[in-house]
């Protein structure tokens, strides 16, 4: 099957946060606390995604306040933080909400991601993931990560089940 055909099975999206839904850099404030920049189109196509009935996720080894506090007019968004074994994570989520692996799409950028990007019915990642996370993902976004790859990916599955620009898509 082909990664357009995968597309019409997706009910939910996971995403790493670091180099995926911001573009991998981390500025360290002087209390310690860091900081990521990510892209408001991938906070809207995730709000919209969300919106419509979708579950959303992020998986990350990641750790700031601030990665919180981004989602936090998100709420039916689920965030799991500082995670040492992803995959672990990933099949607790699959099982706890009755999830087959042919409905998730998940987004990695680097070698931690591997072991789920196998598991899930749809792997993608950002334009400038690693080699190795390249070779196997079923799609590589033309994007970069933190710069709309996020967009890309959702825009795609929605656009794919006809559900993109529905009546509400203009009301946040």
């Amino acid at each position: 099957m082909n990664y357009r055909e995968r597309l019409h099975k997706v009910n939910t999206f996971i995403f790493d946060f670091d180099g995926v839904l911001s573009d991998g850099k981390i500025y360290v404030l002087p209390d310690g606390d860091q900081i990521r920049a990510t892209d408001t189109k991938d906070g809207y196509a995730i709000h919209y995604a969300l919106k419509l009935g979708y579950k959303v996720c992020i998986i990350s080894g990641g750790y700031s306040d601030t990665m919180r506090l981004r989602f936090t007019n998100f709420p039916q968004m689920d965030i799991f933080l500082k995670v040492s074994d992803k995959m672990k994570t990933f099949e607790e989520y699959r099982k706890n909400n009755q999830l087959e692996y042919e409905n998730i799409m998940y987004v990695g950028d680097d070698i931690p991601d591997i072991p789920v990007l196998k598991l899930a019915g749809i792997a993608c990642c950002p334009e400038d993931a690693s080699e190795e996370v390249k070779t196997v993902a079923h799609y590589i976004s033309h994007k970069k990560g933190g710069s709309g790859c996020i967009r890309d990916v959702i825009e795609q599955t929605l656009k794919a089940q006809q559900k993109w620009m529905g009546a509400d898509a203009h009301i946040w």
